[in-house]
C-alpha cells in the first residue's frame, strides 16, 4: 500500500475520535474564542474533522505529484469522504445544528453515486471525482466546521454563516450528483 493510500485510511481511522468526541458527553468546560463560547470536546472534534479534512488535499497532491495514483485510491479517497461527512452530518442532527432533511438528502446522494461507482467497478471502470463533486465536498466541510463553531468568527453577522454555507453544500450536492449520474449513466445501462 503506498502513502497517499495511508494517508486516506488514516482519515477512516480518525473518525470514530471524532463521533466519540461529539456523541460522549465529556464535561471538559468550554474554550473561549473572540467571546464565543464552545465545548472543548466539541472544539477538539471540529480539530480532528479539520486534519482528517485536510487529508483528502494531501492525499490526492502527493498521489498525482510522484504519480501513485491507483485503482484503491480512486475508490478510498472518495469513499473516506463519505464516511467522515456522513458521521459529521449526523452528529449535526442530534446537536441541533442541522435539519434532518437536508442531511438526507446529501447522504442519499453519498450512496446513489457509491452504488453507481460499485456498478462501475464491478464492470472494471474506475470513476473518479469530477470537479463539482470536489467543491462540494469542500462546502460541506465548509458548513460542518462553521455550524460545530457556533460561526466562529463570523457571530457578528445577521444570519448564521454556517447555514448559508448548508444550503450552498445542499444546492451543489444535488447539482453534482445530477451531473455524476448524466455523464455516467451508461454504466448502469451496459450493466450485465
Amino acid at each position: 500500500m503506498n502513502i497517499p493510500n495511508k494517508i486516506t485510511l488514516s482519515r477512516i481511522m480518525l473518525i470514530p475520535f471524532f463521533i466519540l468526541l461529539l456523541s460522549y458527553p465529556f464535561d471538559w468546560g468550554t474554550v473561549s474564542l473572540l467571546e464565543v463560547e464552545i465545548n472543548t470536546a466539541q472544539f477538539i472534534a471540529v480539530l480532528i474533522f479539520a486534519i482528517a479534512s485536510a487529508t483528502d488535499w494531501l492525499d490526492g497532491y502527493y498521489a498525482r505529484k510522484y504519480n501513485l495514483v491507483t485503482n484503491l485510491g480512486k475508490f478510498l479517497d472518495p469513499m473516506a469522504d463519505k464516511l467522515l461527512v456522513s458521521a459529521a452530518f449526523i452528529l449535526l442532527i442530534t446537536l441541533d445544528l442541522a435539519p434532518a432533511w437536508i442531511v438526507i438528502i446529501i447522504i442519499s446522494r453519498e450512496f446513489a453515486v457509491t452504488g453507481l461507482r460499485l456498478v462501475a467497478a464491478g464492470e472494471g471502470i474506475v470513476l473518479a471525482a469530477g470537479k463539482s463533486g470536489k467543491l462540494k465536498t469542500v462546502l460541506q466541510i465548509l458548513a460542518i466546521i462553521i455550524l460545530l463553531l457556533n460561526d466562529f468568527p463570523f457571530q457578528f453577522l445577521p444570519f448564521s454563516l454556517g447555514e448559508v454555507f448548508l444550503y450552498l453544500a445542499l444546492l451543489l450536492t444535488v447539482i453534482s450528483g445530477i451531473e455524476y449520474f448524466s455523464k455516467n449513466w451508461h454504466v448502469m445501462e451496459d450493466s450485465k
